[in-house]
């Protein structure tokens, strides 16, 4: 795989994935909803802000390992693609009949506690550690140095985020709208559900020199 074709997967992969509704997104929502656009944009600032801090740790912490040993890119290899294939199952057989836009928002402080709020929501939550360890590595082109690399990928789901923030801030009401319809919820769970799984099988079958 080239860095071309690495980096084309990958903006289509993390493009889908940022559009499946989580915690990020009902926050975002809620406080446009309930503090307007300015505060949820400081939200969703601290929200990438954290990405990136763990985008940083994780391309550290991987380039590392993938440089020291055969047996560690194996080991995480398989835990990675268990994860996903976990992941991929459970969205897959028990989807989403609605989003729940019940993230707490509290009214007041200034527009630097809502960046506060974002950052450590994201930071906090370990599962983004754990996710970027076992979707990131799949599209690291062979001779490519890891830790660059795995952080270029972070900064541009950082970066895909952001463009969805600025959507979802938008258009706050139709969006949230939308996302209350089964269907939709359904369909989005069942897609990133297969989009888990087959990149956990790509895992499993990759071949490292």
């Amino acid at each position: 795989m080239t860095v071309v074709q690495a980096l084309s997967a990958y903006v289509v992969a993390a493009g889908l994935l940022t559009l499946t509704p989580g915690l990020d997104t009902a926050l975002i929502l809620r406080t446009a909803a309930v503090e307007g656009p300015k505060r949820a944009a400081f939200a969703a600032l601290g929200i990438n802000t954290g990405c990136l801090l763990w985008g940083a740790a994780v391309a550290l912490g991987l380039g590392a390992l993938l440089a020291a040993s055969t047996l560690a890119f194996t080991v995480l290899k398989w835990i990675g693609a268990a994860y996903l294939v976990w992941l991929g199952l459970n969205l897959i057989l028990k989807p989403r009949d609605r989003f729940e836009m019940s993230a707490e928002v509290t009214r007041g402080g200034g527009d630097l506690v809502w960046m506060r709020r974002g950052f450590l929501t994201n930071l906090l939550n370990p599962k983004v550690g754990v996710f970027y360890v076992s979707f990131l590595p799949q599209f690291l082109p062979t001779g490519v140095a890891a830790a660059p690399f795995i952080f270029l990928l972070a900064v541009i789901h950082v970066l895909l985020g952001s463009c969805w923030s600025a959507v979802l801030i938008a258009g706050t009401r139709p969006i949230a709208g939308v996302l209350q319809r089964a269907a939709v919820v359904r369909w989005l769970d069942r897609v990133t559900g297969g989009l888990f799984i087959a990149f956990g099988v790509r895992l499993v079958l990759e071949r490292r020199p």
